[in-house]
Order: structure tokens, then C-alpha cells, then sequence
């Protein structure tokens, strides 16, 4: 059973939304219903969420998408490399999560107590 944990992390790093999803499940399709309760002024993700409904979602809402372009592309967006590296952010998060042993092997087998041990690390993370 393998499962995915999608993160949104504020500017300095702390999870916003944390949702989880089968492994199979693409990223990109989570990220409507977890920025509904968020208004931020810019989303930073990487290529895997560049996709045409997203962005003109993103732009409909005022936020900057900062997503760099796929290289299969026909016509390569212009994207803020010096605020898109500062994803890394997000990606230290989850380095953090990872120390947790019973995340990093999940030995819940409910998704409810799952996301209950995911939760408890990411309030354990922020008091750090």
C-alpha cells in the first residue's frame, strides 16, 4: 500500500493543508481542493503541476503561479527562478517528516489514523 502525502507550507516552511491520497493518484489533482480555504499571493510548485487548468485557475484567483514549464511544452512560460527557489522550503519539510519512523514506513493501515500521525509529527515539527 503505498500512499501520498501532499503538503501546503507557508513562507517559512510550517504545512498549511496536509491531505493524503493513494500513491497512483496524480499530484496535480489535489491542489484545487486544498488551496479553497488559503489565499496566497503566490503558489511555488515544480514542473509536475504544470498543467493549463491549474495556472489559468491560479490566475482567475490572483495568484502568482510560480511553475516552471514542462520541456515537452510548445510555448515555455516565463517563471521567477529567484522566488521558485525558495520551494526547498517545502522539500525540508518533508526531509523533517521523514525522520519520523512510523511516517517514513507507515505502519497504520487506516488512512484516518495515518493522517492523525502525519498531523501530530507536522504540530511536533512546528514547535521545534
Amino acid at each position: 500500500m503505498t500512499t501520498k502525502i501532499h503538503a501546503i507550507c507557508d513562507a517559512l516552511g510550517n504545512p498549511v493543508e496536509l491531505v493524503l491520497t493513494p500513491g497512483q493518484d496524480a499530484d496535480v489533482t489535489q491542489v484545487e481542493p486544498m488551496l479553497e480555504n488559503i489565499d496566497p499571493d503566490a503558489f511555488l510548485a515544480d514542473r509536475a503541476y504544470d498543467a493549463d487548468r491549474l495556472i489559468d485557475r491560479l490566475t482567475e484567483r490572483g495568484i502568482t503561479p510560480v511553475i516552471p514549464s514542462k520541456s515537452n511544452r510548445t510555448t515555455q512560460r516565463k517563471t521567477d527562478f529567484a522566488l521558485y527557489r525558495e520551494r526547498n522550503l517545502v522539500e525540508r519539510f518533508f526531509n523533517k517528516l521523514k525522520q519520523f519512523r512510523a511516517i517514513a514506513t507507515r505502519y497504520d493501515k487506516l488512512k484516518s489514523t495515518f493522517l492523525a500521525a502525519v498531523q501530530f509529527a507536522s504540530i511536533i515539527i512546528l514547535l521545534n
